[in-house]
């Protein structure tokens, strides 16, 4: 249970949080997945994806939010998942995939600002204008060891899930929710941040109610 509790910096929020987020992101059409919302050969006959998609009211997440995020990209058949089980781990993939990329986007975006390092933050002026620029880098340097944690964390919870252990994978996954709002409250707002942020961010929620799902209310 060591990589579970690996993102235990996270705070805990109130439901309402979870949703004002996927109510922002959804309107923002920031939706990153794998498999198309008809991927898999349409939507002609009910799957286990809609099943499970259809069962997620008590987390916040709305089937069409569900699909969506499962379901991006048109090439991908996210509809094939023949049970609840292959759309947990499908799920929980999807999460390790986001925060990898996010990870990734956060660190070339730190090397184009020359806020890769410490020591390269010390070597600006003291301008208000640089001042605000470093803050912004130090803010991105402590958001990109949030996902430095949390990337092994959700891999381990992916794995957990594909051998059907539910309960620490599902903590693993509500943590993680909490991470792209870190980041924004040290980076200095959203816009400081890569797109992808906002794409982990309801990847993690939604990734964490499907495989809370698997265990019952």
């Amino acid at each position: 249970m060591a990589a579970a509790t690996a993102l235990s910096f996270c705070p805990a929020r109130a439901g309402a949080v979870v949703v004002l987020v996927v109510a922002v992101l959804l309107a923002a059409g920031s939706v990153h997945g794998e498999g198309g919302a008809g991927g898999g050969g349409g939507r002609g006959a009910r799957t286990a994806l809609d099943d499970v998609c259809s069962d997620l009211g008590g987390y916040y997440v709305t089937p069409e939010i569900c699909a969506s995020a499962l379901c991006g990209d048109p090439s991908s058949r996210c509809r094939a998942a023949r049970g609840a089980p292959e759309v947990a781990v499908l799920a929980a993939r999807l999460a390790v995939a986001n925060a990898t990329a996010t990870k990734a986007s956060i660190e070339a975006a730190l090397a184009l600002a020359g806020g890769g390092t410490e020591a390269s933050a010390s070597s600006s002026s003291s301008s208000p204008t640089a001042s605000r620029a470093d803050a912004r880098r130090k803010g991105m340097r402590s958001c990109l060891k949030l996902y430095a944690g949390a990337v092994p964390a959700l891999q381990w919870a992916a794995q957990s899930v594909a051998a059907g252990r539910y309960r620490g994978a599902r903590e693993v996954l509500q943590a993680a929710q909490y991470v792209a709002l870190g980041c924004e409250g040290m980076a200095g707002g959203e816009a400081a941040l890569p797109r992808e942020n906002d794409q982990f961010s309801l990847m993690a929620i939604v990734a964490h109610a499907v495989v809370a799902s698997m265990l019952g209310p």
